[in-house]
């Protein structure tokens, strides 16, 4: 898997984890080795610029997704050899927003962290929570994932 990687803020962050743990999800998910993601690690400021130009909401937020596609959870496109490679789309998060709601939560850091990050995955590849039986889709699917590096949230 290829993934652009960029950390603009200012929080130590084990990026090497978090390319590990995109990794993981693409894989889990079914997506051929060559598929395309960017993770982008932002400050307060620039996340609430994202948050406000994009959502329409002010402040910052934890996570934000932006999909290139439009795609059904469960169901990666058929990849063929010769073809460009499969991609993804954008996911932001805000260490600093993670690291508060994460001690609000009583959840270690980079377990959010990474729980954050499978969670904009699966937003790029089609999962959403709009009802609750989709987020109880999304939920226990980001439980699995943790789940499959050793790490939890509950």
């Amino acid at each position: 898997m290829s993934v652009f990687f960029s950390d603009e803020q200012t929080m130590p962050v084990d990026g090497d984890s978090l390319l590990r743990f995109a990794d993981v999800v693409t894989a889990a998910e079914g997506y051929p080795a060559n598929t395309e993601l960017s993770v982008l690690l932002v400050d307060e400021t620039q996340m609430s610029e994202y948050n406000q130009h994009h959502m329409g909401r002010s402040g910052a937020t934890d996570v934000l997704a932006f999909p290139l596609e439009d795609l059904i959870p469960g169901s990666p496109p058929k990849w063929l050899p010769g073809d460009p490679p499969v991609a993804l789309g954008d996911v932001f998060l805000c260490p600093p927003e993670v690291e508060r709601r994460a001690r609000a939560q009583n959840i270690p850091f980079d377990d959010f962290l990474h729980l954050l990050l499978a969670h904009g995955i699966l937003h790029l590849m089609g999962y959403d929570h709009e009802s609750d039986e989709d987020a109880d889709r999304m939920e226990r699917r980001e439980d699995e994932l943790l789940g499959s590096i050793g790490r939890s949230v509950s």
